[in-house]
């Protein structure tokens, strides 16, 4: 599955064929990405990098969420999905990271925008979340760029690297998204 978002950008149904450019970009972008995001042993060899493909593959199957590689002129710069896919309540996360080198190009507005209404028109989802840590000032951007409602903060919800950070919950209705 391909979601093309412009001439540029396109989403890509995550698959093993992606593990060795997504690692490059981690490697070269670990201390990056390690001040938000606790990667466990998932990023630390390509190994487990193929095993978390191949978990993020069977979730799909199971419909409990879908990854996408993100690419900027054919090149993988990210990875984004829609995770926790409630299909009773219809709702789901949208979660994302960006090579450092590719931020504020616009790439992750813009692809939320297109998985946004892919979820909505396609899923039948009525509810996307987004959660951004309080100190993640890129990441809490893309939810108040897409007008999201801001709903209050998860208080020391997640753990990463030994620190817990308060998320910043955000919400986006599909009746929101269509008017």
């Amino acid at each position: 599955m391909k979601l093309n978002i412009d001439e540029s950008i396109h989403l890509e149904l995550i698959g093993e064929q992606h593990a060795i450019g997504l690692y490059e970009v981690i490697n070269a972008h670990r201390a990056h990405f390690s001040e938000f995001l606790a990667w466990g042993d998932n990023g630390q060899s390509l190994e487990n990098f193929v095993n978390y493909i191949k978990n993020c593959e069977q979730n799909y199957l199971e419909g409990a969420e879908i990854n996408f590689v993100v690419f900027s002129d054919g090149i993988p710069v990210g990875k984004m999905g829609l995770h926790y896919i409630n299909t009773q309540n219809k709702c789901a996360e949208i979660g994302y990271w960006l090579s450092k080198s590719e931020e504020g190009k616009g790439i992750i507005t813009k692809s939320c925008k297109g998985l946004i209404g892919y979820a909505f028109k396609e899923l039948g989802l009525n509810r996307i979340e987004i959660l951004a840590a309080e100190g993640n000032v890129r990441s809490l951007a893309i939810p108040k760029k897409l007008n999201f409602t801001k709903e209050g903060i998860l208080r020391q919800a997640e753990l990463v690297n030994d620190k817990f950070l308060d998320l910043v919950l955000y919400s986006m209705l599909r009746e929101e998204w269509e008017s």
